[in-house]
């Protein structure tokens, strides 16, 4: 719970709100914010801040793109939902720009990032047993251990977060966990010819930005050629720009098999993904077997459009390589006691922070916010910056030095 007693009137008022008739699913920062723009928002009572987790990378383009917000109002104002039902005028158009864009044959549209995470796992299943040749009922999905893939019943089955999986079983069957990071036991579970697909994050952003090794996902990429094994790629944190490239794959010259976006695809204005393959895979689905009332709306198709032009326009993800270098370079700069781990790659980073009360990151991260910047741990002492790709040079300056205040400033106060 949070102590509303620690907030001024107004921040307090919408907290007790939330608190008393919300779900307790969430334990959010004590922050209750109003408005966005760019790089900034800002709180009821009229403080600005710095956004440094960006929606989860949902953001890249910055909050209220113009450009989104005038796609959004135009579109809403003509058509925002047919259903499947019926064609649409702005569906085709979406699916023909993400799949040249990518080079797939085909898009399936869905909303959240979970959706499309089960939709790539139904359609893995479907091309084992029409394609592949797996006895119906036998296929199996390997996955790596500390992913994070959403939170559906389906997927909290192969989550290895207590927190994340404890309490709703029973779980789906015909998963095998594996460590992340290790060809070698990816190599010992593609011997067994009933599997069909690999899942794997290119970078593990929930479990802390976890990189891995150089040559990991190449590796894993043949592995999976060499047993007939579908290579499915969640770039739904690390995609459109996150990392440095458009996709995180794009690093080591990697095509998924099928390809999992989200997140960045909706700009934040709302909850937008993709699934991407090829004919083989994808036609194995049809008519009344998969789908969505809200997947591939007029007014998603034409805001997801405007959101991954504005990424090449404005080429974000070579900002993002360059930028999230000089981050990294100069948060190692700052030689603080209590970063013991600095990892990431683009503007995906995090450290761990190296204290032994428990609440160190939380307290951490509270002092960002009382001076302007907001930030989030997570699993503990892990605490991701992500901010919009929009930032400036000069921005990031003034937030290393929000950081390095905040760091100065929990080495001198007790937690006890």
């Amino acid at each position: 719970m949070i102590d509303i007693h620690s907030t001024n009137q107004l921040t307090g008022h919408f907290i007790e709100l939330e608190e008393q008739y919300g779900a307790h699913n969430y334990h959010p920062l004590p922050v209750v914010l109003s408005r966005g723009q760019g790089v900034y928002v800002w709180d009821v009572d009229g403080k600005r801040y710095y956004d440094f987790l960006s929606g989860y990378s949902a953001l890249n383009q910055g909050h209220c793109h113009p450009r989104l917000v005038n796609a959004l109002i135009d579109q809403a104002q003509k058509l925002t939902l047919t259903s499947r039902a019926f064609y649409n005028d702005r569906l085709g158009i979406f699916e023909q720009f993400l799949a040249q864009l990518f080079g797939y044959d085909r898009v399936l549209p869905m909303n959240t990032g979970v959706e499309a995470v089960e939709t790539a796992l139904k359609l893995a299943r479907k091309w084992a047993y029409e394609v592949k040749g797996i006895p119906d009922g036998q296929a199996k999905i390997v996955v790596c251990e500390n992913n994070f893939h959403g939170r559906t019943l389906n997927v909290i089955s192969f989550s290895t977060d207590p927190q994340a999986r404890n309490g709703f079983g029973p779980y789906m069957p015909g998963y095998v966990i594996i460590p992340y990071n290790d060809i070698d036991a990816l190599e010992r579970a593609l011997e067994d010819p009933y599997v069909a697909a690999f899942l794997v994050e290119p970078i593990q952003g929930e479990a802390g930005v976890i990189v891995p090794d150089s040559g990991y996902l190449s590796q894993a990429k043949s592995c999976c050629e060499a047993h007939r094994v579908l290579f499915i790629a969640d770039e739904i944190q690390t995609g459109l720009g996150r990392t440095g490239k458009m996709l995180c794959c794009d690093y080591e010259q990697v095509k998924p098999d099928i390809l999992i976006l989200g997140k960045a695809l909706s700009g934040g204005m709302l909850p937008i993904s993709a699934v991407l393959a090829n004919d083989e895979v994808m036609l194995t689905i049809r008519p009344g077997e998969h789908g969505s009332t809200f997947g591939g709306n007029p007014l998603a198709s034409r805001i997801a459009v405007e959101a991954v032009q504005i990424i090449l326009d404005e080429a974000l993800p070579e900002r993002a390589a360059q930028l999230g270098s000089y981050f990294r370079e100069r948060l190692q700069a700052l030689s603080s006691p209590l970063i013991r781990v600095i990892r990431g790659k683009g503007l995906l980073n995090a450290v761990v922070v190296d204290h032994p009360h428990p609440e160190a990151a939380w307290q951490l991260c509270l002092l960002m916010r009382d001076r302007g910047l907001l930030a989030k741990p997570t699993h503990g002492d892990r605490i991701r910056f992500a901010p919009p790709l929009i930032i400036t040079r000069e921005q990031i300056d003034e937030c290393l030095a929000i950081i390095e205040d905040s760091l100065h400033a929990l080495e001198h106060i007790s937690l006890d």
